[in-house]
Order: C-alpha cells, then structure tokens, then sequence
C-alpha cells in the first residue's frame, strides 16, 4: 500500500519527507494544525521551534476557550473518580461531545459509595443538554441561552431576583440544599468564554457555604492533551509561536484558522489521523493524515497511524482526567505522527536534537 505522495504521485517516505523538509525550509511563516496525541504533538512543537511555525488544535476554538478559563481565570476541579466515589448532584451544563457520552452516562445510573448517599440526582442546564437515555434529569433553563441562563442561576443561588423566570430553580435550588458534594460538567463546545466564567463564579459562591466543584470534559481529548504537552515544553498551551526562535503565546495572533484566512500563513502542515478534518485551502499544504490516498491539494501526503489503534501511544482521557499510555488495538506498520514529524525534522538544514 502507498504511504507517501508527492502532489498526487506516489514516492517512498523519505522523498516526501525530504520534499516537505524543502517546503518548510523556504517558507517565511508556517503554521501547523494538531489533532494528535501527546508524542506527536512534542514532536510538532520541536519541528515548528527549528522552522519558525506558529501552531494550533485542528478546529480548536473550543479548545482555546477552555485553556483561557484556566489560563485567565482559573478555577475548581475535580477528577472524574472522585465524581464517580462522592459527587451526589450531577449537573450537566450546555451539550457535550459524544465521546463523552459513556461516561455521563456511567455518572447519572450510580451512586456514589462515599459520603452516604444513596442517589445521585441529575440536572441539566441550557436547552442543548441532554441527559443519557434513561435517566430522569430536570432542565434548567431561561429565556436567552445558555449564558444567560448560567447569570441567571448565579444570581437566584446568591439570593437576588431576575428579570425573567428559570424554569425548575425551585428543584435545583432543594437538591442543593441537601447535597454533600455537587459537580457540573462542562466542555468549552458548548459553553462561550463568559459562560465558562460565569459557572466558575456560581461554584465558587457555593464554596463559601458547601463543597462543589467542576469536572472538565473537553471538547477534544486530544487538544487538551496537546494543550498539557505544550505548556510543560514551552510553558505556553496551544496558539504559541516561534517566529522569534523563542516560544510566545498569544491566542488571537496565533489562532491559526484566523492567520490562514488573513494571508498571515504562506505553507500549513497538518497532523491528523482522520483525512476528512482537513480542509484545502488556497496555499502550500503538508498532510500527515491516516488517508490511504493523497489529501485533495496538498503539495505533500504521507499516511500515519493511529494513536491507540495502529501503534501505541499517550494520550489525554477525559474517563481518568490525565494523561494515559493506551496499547495498540490493531498494531499495523503505519508509521506514527511523531516518527514522521522526526523524519522531515532531520532533514532540515538546522535540523536540530528532537524528543525521542
């Protein structure tokens, strides 16, 4: 099976590598789209370090939002097994993303076995939230979306009035009343900047009377995994850059979509197990994809395996909260995103010392 293309001319790996390597070397401002795991997005950072590149999650404006609530704001979390032993009110906030979906639904049909409870009551905020087949869940919702309804929630928990009804406060407002320990979910999909502060600042007024907390159930484990990996190699998360030679953050010049469709970018490498995320654009384009055929318009292809599937890997799991190392479900000889990030790395005339 081809592996390695050349516009749309089928080459051995290495002549594709060199030929990215060449594209790389004469751009003046690359950028490169991540959607992979933890040694693929270490083995991006250290190419776009030698190459000047300024890079991002693949679709990742969920992504920023949720690294700026804890970059800007901060806040309180918790991880999923300390949910699934104490939290006895569940509320889920806005819609989450359906790989999510086996864990809510494992959190709304048990108890907790710590701290007495016998229950754990479910409620949901917004009108995009959904609870698991099944499961009874009261909805919490005003009249001007989710945002809206999160102000709202705040100010009737806090005592003060609003301007127009939350339908079921009363319910939500008992529950809470008698639990020990309440969680909200939530994902930066759903959920915009000022909603993400807004529920920080309703569950730290809670925290003045009772114990509540947030669980983080990201809109991509993998772009919080490449999050996490570039803030412990740069100090900086995603939408960083190295047009200096030093690493420096800055979610809007570094927004990649954004500089892609403002002429800021002359070439874009793409890293992404699944072919149909990447869309053409109007300039130089590298793929590192899982396609067995060439991505339409990109100058060079070359397939790669898939983290957890094709080849071991680390990756971030939203079901334990951290980093996790996961074996391969059906090892194959597709080569992985960091080896071939490592290939094109070395044969750059600065090539340099790469993560192993």
């Amino acid at each position: 099976m081809a592996v390695a293309w050349i516009d749309s001319r089928s080459v051995p790996v290495a002549d594709a590598a060199d030929k990215a390597a060449e594209l790389l070397s004469a751009s003046f401002h690359p950028v490169f789209s991540l959607d992979t795991d933890v040694h693929g997005t270490r083995a991006a950072i250290a190419l776009a370090r030698l190459v000047g590149a300024a890079y991002d999650q693949l679709d990742g404006a969920a992504t920023a939002r949720e690294a700026a609530q804890v970059t800007d704001k901060g806040g309180m979390f918790i991880a999923p097994g300390e949910v699934r032993r104490r939290a006895d009110m569940l509320v889920i906030v806005g819609a989450l993303p359906a790989a999510h979906r086996d864990l809510i639904a494992e959190l709304a049909t048990t108890a907790p076995d710590l701290g007495g409870a016998s229950e754990r009551h479910v409620f949901l905020v917004g009108n995009e939230a959904k609870a698991p087949e099944g499961v009874k869940a009261a909805r919490l919702s005003g009249e001007s979306g989710l945002e809206a309804t999160l102000a709202a929630l705040r100010a009737r928990c806090s005592g003060r009035q609003t301007a127009k009804p939350l339908r079921n406060f009363d319910a939500f407002a008992a529950a809470l009343a008698g639990a020990r320990f309440p969680v909200f979910t939530f994902c930066g999909q759903s959920v915009g900047t000022l909603g993400l502060a807004m529920l920080q600042g309703l569950i730290a007024d809670l925290n003045r009377k009772q114990r509540a907390s947030a669980l983080h159930l990201p809109a991509s484990d993998n772009g919080w995994g490449s999050t996490l990996a570039s803030t412990w190699t740069t100090g900086f998360p995603l939408r960083s850059g190295f047009g200096d030679g030093t690493a420096d953050f800055d979610p809007w010049r570094f927004d990649v979509a954004r500089m892609i469709a403002e002429g800021e970018a002359d070439l874009h490498l793409v890293v992404a197990a699944d072919a149909k995320s990447v869309a053409s654009v109007n300039l130089p384009l590298i793929a590192l994809t899982g396609s067995a055929r060439p991505v339409t318009g990109a100058a060079v292809s070359i397939a790669i395996g898939r983290p957890g599937i094709d080849h071991d890997a680390v990756v971030y799991s939203a079901g334990v909260g951290t980093i996790a190392s996961v074996k391969a479900q059906a090892p194959a000889e597709m080569p992985s995103a960091a080896a071939v990030l490592r290939m094109i790395a070395g044969r750059l005339p600065q090539s340099g010392v790469l993560p192993c």
